[in-house]
């Protein structure tokens, strides 16, 4: 039977009897000791966010209208198709990052090759702009500091032109990532709802109890923790070779660039961590959503899938570019050995 709580459905806590207190749990049909601990964790976990408290915050996001949205997408393709809770996650995953970041991903290279065809013209008017500020400096007897200020301010002037005229300002090609993360958010949190039993039943059964039987192979159970850390483990390997690929693309990277790469790979490696201790229901999100990253990125590569997306050709790009890769990866991670 389940109660209702600030909101959310929950499943009360089983009412332990007098001399109980000291007594182990005994195994349910729905699992067993895993089980009923799990369920404990889940209502301790929402409670913990009621209101007022520290994670007020979490209970407002969980709660919220696109978190909402999210769990009605997820229960609409688990109705319409059928399938297990396993292939609905994986499935509504490739829809959502095919007809969603797919698109603006392919975006965000047009603006980046349009960007990087602009750099001969701003080394350029760069090279006119520092020789006109000197003659000038030299005339009105400026500071160094002066001089200075007054190359960058029409420097940055001069550029923003460009960036207008051509229509490709740096910033649209952040749009990918203003729209991929709140999505990873949303349907992370969704999916816990589910897991946690904090969310409404379906058909009168219990999401929670449906993704307890609907996994697959070493996790049957996707309200439960991944205790072989293989998903958590994939999910680490996965973002770490995208990582690796976008770094062996770039060549003679910026300081900042560097910084940011090390920074992405720490954060590769301590997911592996958190991972494995969230439901395997979120996790496998995690794997699939990686995983549709990766080809995204191989298929970005492609001469023929840019040339269809209208991407435009630039000087580092190559008509192999997965012998290259590979070229690269072995010369970096395994002739070095």
């Amino acid at each position: 039977m389940l109660c209702r709580l600030g909101g959310r459905w929950l499943r009360p806590l089983p009412v332990l009897q007098h001399g109980a207190r000291d007594r182990p749990l005994a195994p349910t049909s729905t699992g067993g000791v895993k089980r009923s601990a799990l369920r404990v964790w889940a209502v301790a976990s929402v409670s913990a966010v009621g209101s007022g408290g520290p994670g007020s915050w979490y209970e407002a996001l969980a709660t919220s209208a696109p978190v909402h949205g999210t769990e009605e997408v997820l229960l609409g393709v688990h109705t319409a198709t059928g399938l297990p809770w396993w292939a609905c996650i994986g499935l509504t995953t490739v829809a959502l990052r095919g007809a969603v970041t797919l698109p603006l991903a392919a975006y965000q290279h047009y603006i980046l090759a349009k960007v990087e065809n602009l750099q001969p013209e701003i080394k350029n008017i760069a090279r006119h702009l520092n020789q006109e500020v000197a003659v000038r400096a030299n005339q009105l007897r400026w500071s160094k500091r002066v001089a200075r200020l007054t190359y960058l301010k029409n420097m940055r002037r001069l550029v923003s032109e460009l960036y207008v005229r051509d229509n490709c300002h740096p910033f649209k090609a952040t749009v990918l990532v203003w729209i991929q993360f709140p999505m990873w958010i949303f349907m992370s949190v969704a999916l816990r709802n589910f897991s946690t039993g904090a969310t409404h039943s379906e058909a009168g059964f219990s999401v929670q109890e449906q993704l307890a039987t609907d996994g697959i192979l070493w996790f049957p159970d996707l309200t439960a923790l991944d205790s072989t850390w293989i998903l958590p483990i994939s999910v680490g390997i996965i973002n770490l070779l995208i990582v690796e690929i976008f770094a062996l693309q770039k060549i003679g990277m910026s300081r900042f660039q560097t910084y940011i790469t090390y920074f992405v790979r720490a954060v590769s490696v301590l997911m592996i961590p958190v991972a494995a201790t969230v439901p395997s229901s979120i996790v496998l999100y995690w794997l699939c959503s990686s995983l549709m990253g990766l080809s995204q990125n191989l298929l970005l590569r492609s001469p023929r899938f840019r040339q269809l997306c209208r991407i435009p050709l630039t000087k580092s790009d190559s008509d192999t570019p997965y012998k290259d890769l590979f070229a690269a990866f072995y010369a970096k991670f395994i002739s070095k050995k």
